[in-house]
């Protein structure tokens, strides 16, 4: 590295994945004011919006379509489950696929819970202007879709090489 980016290195502010870090854990905060009176993580909230969107979807996909691992994702579900908020049940067609689905009270719960983790959202991004944060949105979205790392996208890489976190799901 030459002189001039080095300097612009060292300089926390200026890295993507520092910056990215912060405004997670931003945007975590604010997700818990939002919603925390709902008993629900981001993640749980992440798979209750994306069964209701795909319901009787198998639990592997599922987990592809959120971003976490199978055993990630089988401990999830049976939080939810055992809260009554989702069902999983063999699939038909492959005994080995267990397909999940919200709960009446997952759907309900889900009902309520959308208008504050929206909120949570809009607050995440309100210091930018309206017109910046589609082009916000979409920049977030190449960089997830186009991620530079076998096992990110579904595209079927082992995932035991994600980084895992200590972090309740």
């Amino acid at each position: 590295m030459n002189g001039d980016n080095d300097a612009a290195y060292r300089n926390l502010t200026r890295r993507p994945g520092f910056l990215i870090r912060r405004l997670h854990q931003i945007h975590l905060a604010l997700f818990y004011q939002e919603c925390g009176t709902f008993g629900v993580t981001p993640v749980q909230y992440s798979i209750m919006t994306a069964i209701d969107r795909h319901p009787r979807l198998d639990q592997a996909s599922l987990g592809e379509q959120v971003g976490i691992d199978r055993a990630t994702i089988a401990d999830v579900l049976t939080r939810l489950e055992n809260r009554g908020l989702v069902s999983r049940r063999r699939s038909a067609a492959d005994a080995r696929m267990k397909l999940v689905s919200l709960t009446a009270a997952g759907r309900r719960l889900l009902t309520r819970i959308d208008p504050h983790a929206q909120q949570a959202h809009q607050r995440t991004v309100a210091a930018l202007p309206p017109e910046a944060r589609a082009a916000f949105i979409a920049a977030l979205t190449r960089l997830v879709a186009e991620a530079p790392i076998a096992g990110f996208n579904g595209d079927g890489a082992d995932a035991r090489h994600r980084p895992r976190t200590k972090q309740r799901r």
